[in-house]
């Protein structure tokens, strides 16, 4: 990876900001795997509004808490949509979600979102939580954070929490392809070998409360 040593220590000094961070937004208790999944409806980049309950042609769904500004989501930019190319064929799509408050983040207001999302010709679902609503229900606490679904009849339950990898700073280190081992093991009708891992990232930005 080009300049991985300067990636590293930018994403180090954020990792040191958002260990600080999270002592001030604590995250919420959220999911745990096997626990049913809340169904939501969010407004997607192209201005409509997607709801999970309504898509019947998917088996499941990669839902990744991400973001605009985060080193460690932008690092993972390409892994994520690489992600989506190898599983949406296999009914796995990836459907991002963006819950940062844009009066703490401007750069992940929903405008900037569509910005990113066509400069970097997203193939994904970017989905904007302003209310944070959905964030606080699935227990994202970073970004990127991963909850892998599997949809049973009209449902969908939690088979996975964590980190999409076990390298945040080079692609080419990886030794554990979580998010990738877990979608194939349900694709094939398998036990997910790994259900949770812990995810490292920048801190979701919560609303400022008086």
């Amino acid at each position: 990876m080009k300049n991985s040593t300067t990636s590293l220590k930018i994403i180090t000094v954020f990792m040191l900001m958002n260990v600080t961070a999270a002592f001030a937004f604590p995250p919420f208790l959220g999911y745990k795997v096997g626990d049913k999944a809340k169904k939501f409806e969010l407004k997607n980049v192209d201005g409509k509004m997607y709801s999970l309950a309504g898509d019947a042609t998917i088996k499941g769904a990669i839902v990744i808490f991400t973001c605009n500004h985060c080193p460690f989501s932008q690092a993972y930019e390409e892994r994520i949509i690489d992600l989506h190319k190898e599983f949406v064929k296999k009914g796995y799509p990836v459907i991002a979600i963006n819950s940062n408050d844009k009066d703490v983040e401007p750069q992940d207001s929903y405008d900037e979102m569509v910005k990113r999302s066509a400069e970097h010709q997203y193939p994904f679902l970017y989905l904007y939580d302003d209310k944070q609503d959905i964030a606080k229900a699935y227990g994202a606490a970073r970004t990127p954070h991963v909850f892998v679904l599997k949809k049973v009849g009209a449902d969908y339950f939690i088979q996975y929490i964590g980190a999409i990898d076990d390298n945040a700073d080079d692609p080419s280190a990886v030794t554990k392809h979580y998010v990738n081992d877990a979608v194939n093991a349900l694709v094939n009708n398998r036990n997910v070998p790994v259900t949770f891992t812990k995810a490292i990232g920048c801190t979701i930005k919560w609303k400022k409360t008086n």
